[in-house]
Order: C-alpha cells, then structure tokens, then sequence
C-alpha cells in the first residue's frame, strides 16, 4: 500500500522510545550528521506515529539543563503556540491534520562539538501469543489492527522513519518473521526467549553497516531464583568508514577503537505488580552485570533500553536514577508502582472504617514494610541486607529534553507509554551512562488522543513508550 493512501488505525501511542545522544570526547558517527536537518520532515511521515504534540506554527522553548539529581528534578518546557492571529488559525486547522503524528524534540543542550549521532529505539511490539491470551485488554480495538501480519509490516515501517540505528525489542514471540524484514534493511539482531512456558523474549538489532557486534550474552534470571524472565546485553563497535581511516593515516594516528564501542542493554521485567523483591532483584542483577561488562571493555558507555514494569514514581525507578535504595523504607507490593487497578483499589480504601484507618496509619513503618529474608535475598542478593547499590550513573534519555505538559509529568517522563482496559502509565524507558548526551526525543501521544481511542493494541502503545530517539556525543 503506497505511502499517504493507507487508511489510518485509531491513535495508537507507540511504547518505542527513540533517542538522539552525543559523546562528550571526540569522536561521532558521521553518517548520522547530516540527518538531522531532515528529522521534522522524516517525523511528519512516520505512520506509526500517531500523534503529533504541536502544530506546525508552534515553537520550543529551551532553557538550560538543570543539574543531575534524583528523578523528581527532571524538568521539562512547555511549548508554546504563535501569538498571531494567523498563527491561531494554522494550529486549529493543522491540529486535526497532525493529530495523528507525534514530533521529535530537541534538548537545550549544546552539541554543536558532537559529531557522532545514533538513534535507539526501544520497543514492547506485544506478542502475539499474548494479545491472544488477553482480548480483555484490547476488547475495543478492532481486530484487523491486532493482527500480526499486518502489524510486522508496520513496525519495520515505523523503525524506518526514525532512521533507527539500534533497536531493543521486547515481548518478541516471532523473532524469524522480524529477522527476516530487519535484515532486507540492513540490520543484523539477536534474539533471547524467555525460560519456562512462555512464548516470547527479547531481541536487539543493529545497523550492519553503523556497528560490529564484539560480545553478545544473556541473562536468565532463572538461575537467580527470580522467574523466567531474561535481560541481553552486546557489545558494538561503530564502523570507521574509510574517509575516517585516511584521516588517521594522516596525522599518523591510530583510531579510537575503545572511544567507538557501546554497551546496549535490553529487558523485560517480571509483571506482578506484587513481587517487587522480584522485581527489584531483576534489576539488580541486570544493572551490575552490564556495570562489569563496561568496565571489562574498557569503561565504555552504557545504554539500556526496555520494559521495567515500574512507574517513574516508583522506587524502582528511584534505584535506577540514583543508584541506591533502602528496601525496608518501601511496601515490595508497591516497590514499583504498578497497580492494576488503581481507581478501584482507591475507591476501596476510601469506604474503611476510619477509625481502623487511623490504627493503621499509627502503625510503625518498619512493620508495614517488614521484608522476610527471602525477600530481602531476592531483592538485594543478601538476606540479612536492607540496601541495594549499583554502579552505574544512569539518566532517563527524556531528563535533558523538554517536553510538552500534555505528554510529560513533573519528571520529564511521559505520562503513559502502555494503555488498555486495565492500565495506563509508563513502564517503558530509555537510560544511559553520563558519557552519552540526549540530543532529542519522540514525544508520546498525549492523554487525550489515548482517552478517545479507549484502549490501543501494544503495536503502538509499546512503540510510543520506548521510541524514542537518543543522539550520543562522546
């Protein structure tokens, strides 16, 4: 179907976030430089974008990036519109056109110095097995746009409009049928499925002629006691192209081999919003074995993307941004903020007693938030620990780039990445170490587009929430 002439599905927020970033040395990837004069015009024909944020006659507003702090410091500008009254028009009759379309955003920071520019994209594509096993959560969408034949097409169209550069997949249940379209456009991929019954896992795919694949392993957080999930982890290098090669050769220089390798990161957590012990030693585990990685190449850069079933008002989230966490000050069945039926858990507690309200408030912390020691061994690897700790100095790829009030919360991150029937938040991030800089992002479909559309297939929900597009400069 050509371009421009298929018809359009309702809104769907696409889970994948995409990311432009920087390095703060020297050296970038050429061939993505002059991209990015071209992305607004690449991001109003993305199909699989639904949602555009702003009009055409809008305008950003930058201002500097705050400090680096915990989480609830991101900040984010709005976007405000022209003031003239022709201006007002265009945005009311190109509101409704761009409806569907979402917009890249660029950060306020200065990379005029970076040169080398990758676009990640992570992505909860649902698989198919599990859209099967749940109608429930996609009751309102017609089933033509659940449909995986159609849907495979679609994603590699919508990867295609983001000029993606690495990929991290989640929920991946037909890996040969995405193998097979990625490879007719250059990329190259490996895939991890889950252990025990499940159907689906993980996969991560590069451009074949941006990077070499230098090491590949997998997590099976089996062996950890932790269920069945699974987290990857490569090593790449990017490719020098030959221009690069003669100017070295020049200067009698010998490349910068260990400044052009990147360690990516891909997972999927467990689900169960009650095991937070579990899913916290997920994490963990996921986080200090890609620290090690790192630093056995040479402390190259890190970046990470994935599903990590938790809310950015998690605690959770929180051990991830600022690297520690103390367990016992956290209920493990909220540990990562994820409810599944939170307005009706609300309108629960609100018909107690009071009183016995009152008794329960006065109950001491340490015992609402007591941990067995099985918990605290799944949690934090130790039973007799209270703590966790990592390594690594991780930001969200959306902390440096300001966003619009209508897609972002107070922490820069977007209001909701994953909505059906029963749930509708973030879960889907992008991270990296301090030496990779955000360049811009993929806004997500704002929360009025999702309303109306009452529940999107994970084609684009996922998409929305994971796609964005990280520019590194080093």
């Amino acid at each position: 179907m050509k371009r421009g002439h298929r018809p359009q599905p309702p809104p769907e927020p696409s889970s994948s976030r995409a990311a432009t970033v920087t390095k703060r040395k020297h050296h970038c990837l050429q061939q993505e430089q002059s991209r990015s004069s071209k992305s607004n015009s690449n991001s109003r024909h993305a199909k699989r974008c639904r949602t555009r944020i702003v009009s055409e006659s809008e305008t950003l507003t930058v201002v500097p990036d705050p400090p680096r702090t915990l989480p609830a410091s991101n900040r984010f500008e709005r976007l405000h519109s022209s003031s003239t009254p022709r201006g007002k028009q265009r945005h009311k009759k190109s509101s409704a056109r761009d409806c569907n379309n979402r917009q890249w955003v660029s950060s306020s920071c200065d990379t005029s110095n970076c040169e080398d520019k990758v676009v990640v994209v992570s992505y909860n594509i649902l698989g198919v097995e599990n859209a099967l096993k749940h109608p429930d959560l996609y009751y309102k969408v017609p089933c033509k746009f659940l449909d995986w034949d159609r849907r495979k097409i679609l994603i590699c169209e919508e990867i295609n409009h983001y000029n993606a550069s690495i990929l991290c997949f989640q929920e991946v249940d037909r890996f040969d049928d995405l193998d097979n379209l990625f490879q007719n456009n250059g990329f190259k991929g490996v895939y991890k499925a889950r252990t025990g019954e499940a159907y689906d896992g993980c996969a991560i795919f590069w451009k074949d002629k941006l990077f070499t694949l230098l090491h590949q392993e997998n997590i099976e957080f089996r062996s950890f006691a932790l269920r069945d999930n699974v987290a990857q982890l490569c090593v790449l290098e990017m490719i020098q192209n030959q221009s690069e090669s003669e100017l070295y050769t020049e200067r009698s220089m010998s490349p910068p081999t260990l400044s052009r390798r990147l360690l990516v990161g891909n997972i999927h957590v467990l689900f169960n919003p009650n095991r937070g012990d579990i899913k916290l030693g997920q994490v963990r585990i996921f986080l200090e074995r890609a620290y090690e990685l790192s630093q056995e190449w040479g402390d190259i850069p890190v970046v990470i993307g994935g599903d990590l079933n938790s809310l950015p008002q998690s605690a959770i989230y929180q051990f991830v941004a600022s690297s520690k966490l103390d367990i016992h000050l956290h209920d493990r069945r909220k540990i990562s903020g994820q409810l599944e039926y939170p307005s009706q858990c609300r309108g629960r507690f609100q018909n107690q007693n009071p009183a016995r309200y009152n008794v329960l408030k006065s109950i001491s912390r340490s015992l609402l938030y007591r941990w067995s020691d099985e918990e605290r061994r799944l949690a934090t690897g130790s039973g007799g620990a209270t703590h966790v700790q990592h390594q690594l100095k991780l930001s969200s790829a959306y902390h440096g780039v300001p966003g619009s009030c209508r897609t972002r919360d107070n922490h820069g991150e977007p209001l909701a990445t994953s909505y059906h029937s029963k749930f509708m938040g973030t879960v889907d991030y992008i991270w990296h170490t301090d030496e990779l800089v955000p360049v811009r992002a993929l806004e997500t479909l704002p929360i009025d587009i999702l309303r109306r559309s009452g529940g999107l297939p994970k084609m684009g929900q996922r998409s929305s929430r994971a796609c964005m597009r990280t520019g590194f400069c080093r």
